[in-house]
């Protein structure tokens, strides 16, 4: 279950044709987590062999060198925690639809419409 926050949106998404966007998936080298993007500039990160998952954004805020990425999680009702967003609150327009990871190193590139994002594991 990739993107299961997304259940409660799945009219909206018909409505504005976003029901036809194409997510790549790629995978590290050693074929043990898999990498995908999604909606609000968000990508996601399945560890099969721990099946624990991991969603991150892209964004100009955490590019900076050396930054530490901080875990999203998208809350689908009810109250939402501090650090969680709401999946009514998530845009649309956004969206990673390519990402790439280098065969041995632990590098990863996402795309988002206009930008470009490169990290690396220090």
């Amino acid at each position: 279950q990739v993107h299961e926050y997304l259940r409660s949106k799945l009219c909206s998404l018909y409505e504005n044709d976003c029901i036809f966007d194409k997510f790549e998936c790629c995978w590290n080298g050693k074929d043990s987590v898999v990498m995908t993007g999604s909606y609000n500039n968000f990508y996601r990160m399945i560890d099969r062999d721990h099946c624990q998952d991991l969603t991150l954004e892209a964004s100009r805020e955490n590019c900076k060198p050396l930054s530490i990425l901080k875990p999203r999680k998208v809350c689908t009702g009810g109250k939402r925690q501090k650090d969680e967003i709401s999946v009514d609150s998530l845009d649309f327009d956004k969206k990673i639809l390519h990402t790439a990871w280098h065969p041995l190193d632990n590098i990863i590139a996402v795309a988002t419409t206009n930008n470009l994002y490169i990290y690396q594991e220090y």
